[in-house]
């Protein structure tokens, strides 16, 4: 067997052990993880994530994840908890513990903390059996037939399934929240969906230097505005009024239907003459649906007397 079949193998192999594990744990969902989701939901405080090793990495990935999706979270080390950060935890804060074994020496240790100032505790673990488990309020189950690591060592299945049983919390919190995509923008404002869904057309819009142009427009002169004005596009007014616009590719158009004629043209001639506006307060995802929709890739922006003040382009929204 050559190298790339094998590798593909064990790849394969790979994914299919925790495509397997996954369809385990989904079809024991219960009762269990439902009363997860609803003390989660009650909880006045935070979402306390800890655990230890790669455990504790899982448990960071789903406290962002949870913060970034309307659940207050953060991760706390049980080491250093142990060691003072106890503090951390409010009385009105719920604790998620990880610990595929449910041994875990640091994790255990706190447990008691946690239980005496009256914190609510799930785990996930793969052994309901196991110490942190039994002294749990709420165990969730997240046991695999193994690991898919080649020595059925390394925590690999126990991992993917721990952070999928994380992602089902975290999905199930915003459908009962009725978490929406603005929310999310208010949460993410860096982010592309944030800018599109926080920020107006104003705030992005080309408004100086604006290829203008007069109805007697030349063809040359035309051509000319174009390539200065950078937007690959002219607006035809007359003093105030709006007339039409025309495109880098309605000229490219134009020049291969009527050639020699080309430059006998005046603007109007091939102009699209109901030009796409948009106003300025309108924010960025409008005028991306308006773009998307007509398949063009600039609005004009006009105020409310429909008055040229800007221009806006896909790539100003996709920045």
């Amino acid at each position: 067997m050559d190298n790339r079949q094998l590798i593909l193998d064990v790849a394969t192999d790979a994914l299919q052990t925790e495509a397997d594990a996954l369809l385990r744990i989904k079809s024991d969902l219960g009762d269990d993880f439902v009363h997860a989701v609803e003390t989660i939901l009650e909880c006045k405080g935070k979402v306390i994530m800890t655990g230890m090793g790669k455990s504790g990495l899982v448990a960071k990935k789903i406290a962002a994840t949870l913060a970034s999706t309307g659940t207050p979270s953060f991760y706390m080390h049980p080491g250093e908890a142990f060691h003072g950060d106890l503090g951390m935890i409010s009385k009105d804060d719920v604790v998620i513990a990880l610990s595929y074994s449910g041994e875990t020496d640091e994790v255990l240790k706190i447990v008691p903390f946690i239980l005496d100032n009256g914190n609510p505790l799930i785990s996930m673990t793969g052994n309901s059996n196991s110490s942190l488990a039994k002294n749990s309020n709420i165990h969730l189950d997240v046991r695999v037939e193994r690991e898919a690591c080649i020595l059925k060592l390394a925590p690999t299945t126990s991992t993917t399934a721990q952070l999928a049983m994380g992602d089902a919390l975290a999905c199930s919190l915003m459908k009962v929240r009725q978490f929406t995509s603005m929310d999310y923008a208010r949460l993410h404002p860096g982010g592309s969906l944030g800018r599109r869904l926080l920020m107006n057309v104003g705030n992005v819009m080309h408004r100086t230097e604006l290829p203008v142009v007069g109805e007697d427009c030349s063809a040359v002169e035309m051509i000319q505005r174009i390539s200065q004005g950078g937007l690959g596009l002219i607006v035809i007014c007359r003093e105030d009024e709006i007339l039409g616009i025309v495109t880098d590719g309605d000229v490219r158009r134009a020049m291969e239907s009527r050639q020699a004629e080309f430059f006998n043209i005046r603007p109007m001639d091939i102009a699209s003459k109901s030009p796409k506006m948009i106003h300025p307060e309108e924010k960025l995802i409008e005028a991306e649906k308006m773009m998307t929709q007509h398949k063009i890739n600039s609005l004009l922006v006009v105020d409310n007397n429909k008055h040229l003040v800007g221009v806006i382009q896909i790539y100003d929204i996709k920045l």
